[in-house]
């Protein structure tokens, strides 16, 4: 198939994948409404949160499920039709196989279906300080997702091989599985941290996102890159609703799911070290956390920023919160080209 058909075929994913979960989500919304699946706000331990924040209590949650949701129904769709031999356009458009996207989707059902069960006990307040699982639970569950991903790569696609940019590939063994484990697992936790203001995860998850298709375009891997098109279609729908003011914000169902995909994505496509650069505001969201929490316990309860995540310091100084988000989504945007453009130059070199 031609380059001019592969393009044609991935924006047409993307479309379509914004036209389903733009349709579902009135009926989404309506439901969240009327059994009042709202977000609780707790009110211990986080005064300035709660100052900024205790107004979007009762928003409704799980906006995320739209996004899995709907990427598993176009993966699904297209993949019985091919599979009855549905030929011509219709039929080339299955972008469900198993050296590249089987694994991907997996995971994010996989993911989404633990952060909807964490969200539903937040809902709830089921579970210690106001609802939903620990943190040490949390890293467990998804230590194990990520656990099952490195086997299926270390294992069923025999991948041990890591790449470096302008240097080149080195294969690490088993070395590989333990590494494959920490960037799901830092992914899916530095995006989650991310989640705290209207636009905010959705939009730079798909600067991310599209970074990464682009990627596993120039790499051939056509499929790859029509999956990442139908995220970024649902999450172009969900931030339609979800920009300031938000009608329902994402979720632990949508942005715990997204973060390891966006890590196996970029397992997929050997340019993992490339994810701190390409997911910039990812990493400083959750270093933000990190210093702050390290500072209180080796600082006598001192802090470095008012209140952390660091885009609730910025809260706190004074910025406003639509603000914020455009200014770190323009951010997301120039350090992802940065990104491609070192992958870019990197192929070319090598």
């Amino acid at each position: 198939m031609s380059d001019l058909f592969q393009i044609s075929r991935i924006l047409g994913l993307a479309a379509l994948s914004f036209a389903v979960a733009f349709a579902l989500t009135p009926l989404w919304t309506h439901f969240l409404i009327k059994w009042r699946l709202g977000k609780q706000i707790r009110v211990e331990g986080a005064p300035i949160f709660n100052q900024f924040h205790q107004k979007k209590e009762g928003t409704p949650t799980m906006g995320g499920l739209l996004i899995w949701l709907t990427t598993l129904i176009l993966a699904l769709f297209f993949w019985v039709l091919s599979a009855l031999g549905v030929d011509h356009i219709i039929g080339n458009l299955n972008f469900l196989n198993r050296s590249q996207t089987l694994l991907p989707l997996g995971a994010l059902v996989a993911s989404a279906l633990v952060g909807l069960m964490d969200d539903l006990l937040g809902i709830f307040r089921i579970g210690p300080k106001g609802g939903g699982l620990k943190m040490r639970h949390r890293i467990l569950i998804y230590t194990a997702i990520a656990s099952f991903g490195a086997w299926w790569f270390f294992v069923k696609l025999d991948w041990s091989v890591i790449h470096i940019p302008f240097i080149g590939n080195f294969d690490i063994g088993w070395w590989y599985i333990p590494i494959f484990i920490f960037i799901l697992v830092a992914t899916s936790f530095s995006v989650n941290e991310t989640d705290g203001l209207d636009g905010l995860a959705g939009g730079t998850l798909m600067t991310a996102f599209g970074a990464y298709g682009v990627i596993a375009y120039a790499q051939g891997h056509y499929d790859l890159a029509a999956f990442c098109g139908v995220i970024i279609g649902a999450l172009i729908a969900f931030l339609w609703f979800n920009i300031y003011p938000a009608k329902f914000i994402m979720g632990d169902t949508g942005v715990m799911a997204l973060g390891v995909t966006l890590g196996i994505i970029a397992m997929l496509t050997n340019q993992f070290l490339l994810l701190p650069l390409i997911g910039f505001i990812f990493v400083i969201e959750s270093a933000s956390v990190i210093i702050q929490v390290g500072s209180k316990k080796l600082r006598n309860g001192k802090k470095v920023f008012i209140s952390a995540p660091i885009h609730h310091h910025l809260e706190a100084k004074g910025w406003p919160e639509s603000q914020i988000t455009m200014r770190f989504w323009i951010i997301s945007f120039m350090t992802a080209a940065l990104g491609l453009i070192i992958a870019f130059l990197d192929r070319f070199y090598l």
